[in-house]
């Protein structure tokens, strides 16, 4: 009755951001890096993404990931991210979310105190250390991508708010990144249908007017993704950002559940570049839940012609369940669906 592949994924969340991992089921992936990997995917498997995110196997705010062999010597594992507009390079929260499983359910062994090891993502290498105590991982910290401002203050025109001021920075994606009170919001859970609505506007406009390739690989595009930023409302914390994510549909878009990972990163290396946070200096950026991640700057670096930060981002992640997906042949939604009432 049930055909074949049958996808076994383990489902997680990290500081309330779900990032479902699929640790069986997978055809072979080929590639001789994992980003190749990664554009194979996209071009040859990409139901598999549609599948586990679309409805009724998924959800707007849910993320996935595949666990792959590495093709680096020197990584432990490889992972692809895949989110419900596209693949990203890179993602802190499922950065997370992976170490967790990979350690949690015993496909790489956890040592206590502490793991260390090595991920590669299409973005590159990641060193992530894992605190581990009585079989669960309770910190991860990775070792980011130099992350880079590419313009500071620059402006778009925004339909219906007209101009807007702005910052594009790199963070393992493109983020156009803008300071709330300019349009009189407050980027907070209970606000969020109008966070989402403004954030897309942003991308939309900055995609357009503001485009950008990175420097060491050109099929790296953006901005694919918008942050609002706010001064922190708990002395605890440094600032608050709320990220919003493509749905894939006009107008469509999900408010990140976490302060989002490549966010805090992108957050950080725009400060840096104002002279606002230096070497060794943390960051601590709360999300729409409140929840927090932590960034440091460790080092100072150059990425092609922008200089650039090389950040740490540190989180937790949370195990809640495990599933086998599978796809009837008979069934109509082989890919999943998406329905405008909440997917825009």
């Amino acid at each position: 009755m049930t055909a074949l592949p049958e996808l076994t994924a383990v489902e997680v969340h990290a500081e309330g951001e779900p990032g479902r991992v699929i640790t069986g089921g997978l055809p072979l992936v080929p590639g001789a890096t994992v980003f190749e990997k990664m554009t194979w995917m996209q071009d040859n498997l990409d139901h598999i993404r549609q599948l586990m995110l679309r409805e009724p196997r998924g959800y707007p705010a849910l993320c996935c990931n595949a666990l792959v062999p590495p093709c680096d010597p020197r990584a432990d594992a490889g992972l692809i991210i895949m989110e419900q507009s596209e693949y990203p390079p890179m993602s802190g929260s499922n950065t997370i979310c992976a170490t967790t499983v990979l350690l949690e359910t015993g496909i790489l062994p956890m040592r206590e105190p502490m793991t260390e090891l090595t991920l590669e993502t299409p973005a590159g290498l990641i060193k992530v250390r894992a605190d581990c105590e009585n079989g669960k991982v309770t910190r991860v910290t990775f070792r980011n991508v130099p992350a880079f401002a590419v313009q500071l203050d620059a402006t778009v025109e925004l339909p219906g708010h007209g101009p807007a001021s702005v910052d594009i920075a790199w963070g393992g994606m493109f983020f156009v990144l803008a300071d709330a009170a300019q349009f009189g919001l407050d980027p907070t859970a209970a606000n969020g249908a109008a966070v989402v609505r403004l954030s897309e506007a942003l991308r939309a406009a900055a995609a357009e007017q503001l485009p950008v390739t990175h420097p060491e690989n050109p099929a790296i595009t953006g901005p694919t993704i918008s942050q609002l930023t706010a001064p922190p409302t708990d002395p605890a914390t440094h600032g608050r950002g709320a990220i919003t994510l493509w749905t894939g549909r006009p107008g469509g878009g999900i408010l990140d559940r976490s302060p989002c990972g490549t966010g805090t990163c992108a957050k950080m290396a725009v400060l840096h570049a104002r002279g606002l946070l230096g070497v060794g200096q943390d960051y601590v950026n709360a999300g729409p839940l409140g929840t927090t991640f932590t960034g440091r700057i460790v080092e100072e670096t150059a990425v092609g012609p922008y200089p650039a930060v090389v950040p740490t981002l540190s989180g937790q992640g949370w195990i809640y369940g495990t599933a086998n997906w599978s796809v009837d042949p008979s069934d109509p939604f082989q890919e999943g669906f998406t329905v405008g009432d909440v997917w825009g």
